[in-house]
C-alpha cells in the first residue's frame, strides 16, 4: 500500500528551525510533484512549499528565504527545512505527493498524516 509518511516537527522557539521529511513508501512506480501544505485552528489549508521531480521549488511568499525543500528521488523523501522560525508558522503540517503505484494506471494525490509545527515566542 502507497503512503506518504512523515517525521520531524515538534516545538522550536522563535529563530530556530525545525525539519520535515516525507517518505512515499511501498511499491511505487512514479513520483511527480511533492509537497507541504499547513493548517492552523480556523484557517484554510495552504501551500507551504513544492517541489517538482526536477527540483523546481516554489514557496509562498511569507517562508521565502526561510524554508527550504528538497527531494532525493532515490529515496521517494522529500524535506522542509524551516529556518527562522516565526510564531505565525505554527501549524498541522502535511505532506502532498502525487504517486503512482507500481501496479497502477495513473498519477494519484497522497497526503501525510499530518504533523503538529509549534514556535513559540
Amino acid at each position: 500500500q502507497v503512503q506518504l509518511v512523515e517525521s520531524g516537527g515538534g516545538l522550536a522557539q522563535a529563530g530556530g528551525s525545525l525539519r520535515l521529511s516525507c517518505a512515499a513508501s511501498g511499491s511505487i512506480g512514479y513520483v511527480g510533484v511533492m509537497g507541504w501544505y499547513r493548517q492552523s485552528p480556523g484557517k484554510q489549508r495552504e501551500l507551504v512549499a513544492r517541489i517538482t521531480g526536477d527540483g523546481s521549488a516554489h514557496y509562498i511568499y511569507s517562508v521565502e528565504g526561510r524554508f527550504t525543500i528538497s527531494r532525493d528521488n532515490a529515496k521517494n523523501t522529500a524535506y522542509l527545512q524551516m529556518n527562522s522560525l516565526k510564531p505565525e508558522d505554527t501549524a498541522v503540517y502535511y505532506c502532498n505527493a502525487y504517486l503512482r503505484p507500481a501496479e497502477g494506471v495513473g498519477v494519484q494525490e497522497y497526503w501525510g498524516q499530518g504533523t503538529q509545527i509549534t514556535v513559540s515566542s
